[in-house]
């Protein structure tokens, strides 16, 4: 996952790991949204360079981006991880989250993805592109958000396999 904008600033062309992927443009949404689906039907949401969230087959939070940090799924908890620089080298620090701080984050995360949804339903949702050409990725993400509907589970690990 890439941590800055240029990083991102196509990613409706450059996300060839989405093999159906769509850039919308939703009401209330300051920036573009790209979703899309991995080859084994794993959905993302990219809400412009952030928050971002992947989930696996079960439709469980695999990992995340928000507001610069990254978060991964270990055995059904959220971790951040915390880039600090120093002189010469970069690490990620681990910190797993409080009961509370998962809490809030699966919660926003779902009242964006509802946001989403609802704007997908009334078609107010305008699809500006999308790979491959011929796919219906919103009604296909529009279907995927109506099952996926309710509380968001933490995935046991952020891989997608």
């Amino acid at each position: 996952m890439a941590f800055h904008q240029s990083d991102r600033e196509d990613l409706l062309r450059e996300a060839t790991a989405l093999v159906e992927r769509a850039e919308l443009t939703v009401p209330g949404e300051p920036a573009p949204v790209v979703i899309g689906f991995r080859k084994d039907g794993l959905a993302s949401f990219y809400f412009g360079v952030d928050p971002v969230y992947q989930f696996n087959a079960a439709g469980e939070l695999r990992r995340a981006y928000i507001s610069g940090l990254l978060y991964k799924a270990e055995k059904g908890r959220l971790v951040e991880l915390r880039r600090e620089r120093t002189q010469g080298q970069t690490q990620l620090v681990r910190r797993e989250l409080a009961d509370q701080e998962q809490a809030a984050l699966l919660v926003a995360a779902a009242a964006r993805l509802n946001r989403l949804a609802r704007a997908l339903a009334a078609s107010s949702a305008t699809v500006t592109g999308q790979a491959p050409d011929n796919a219906d990725v919103a009604q296909r993400m529009s279907r995927w958000l109506q099952q996926a509907q309710g509380p968001i589970s933490v995935a046991a690990s952020p891989h997608a396999r």
